[in-house]
């Protein structure tokens, strides 16, 4: 199961995580959101133990949001040792974002 990352757990769980880090940001409101959303859930499974992953609401998290300049969502970012290091905008199919947390475990 994906963690619920918030403005108050942000900085622990994403920028001092020793391991690579996938965030969604979303929205329940969001159509491409619930396509991506199952495709989060997978990915968290497939990688426990090896990445952390996560989603935002961005409704109800806006400092991080803003931070980050989401403006599109679904918006996915990868973090390694606290920096951005990969992004997707926009929803796409498993693969993509699997090969992209892949590259960041190398």
């Amino acid at each position: 199961m994906a963690l619920e990352i918030t403005d108050a757990n942000f900085e622990e769980v994403v920028l001092k995580s020793e391991k690579p880090v996938l965030v969604d940001f979303w929205a329940e409101w969001c159509g491409p959101c619930r396509m991506v959303g199952p495709v989060v859930e997978e990915l968290s499974k497939e990688y426990d133990g090896q990445a952390v992953i996560g989603k935002v609401n961005v409704d109800h998290n806006p400092n991080i949001s803003m931070k980050f300049g989401i403006r599109n969502i679904p918006a996915l970012l990868f973090f390694k040792n606290g920096e951005i290091v990969d992004k997707q905008i926009g929803a796409v199919p498993k693969s993509v974002l699997a090969d992209k947390l892949s590259k960041q475990l190398a």
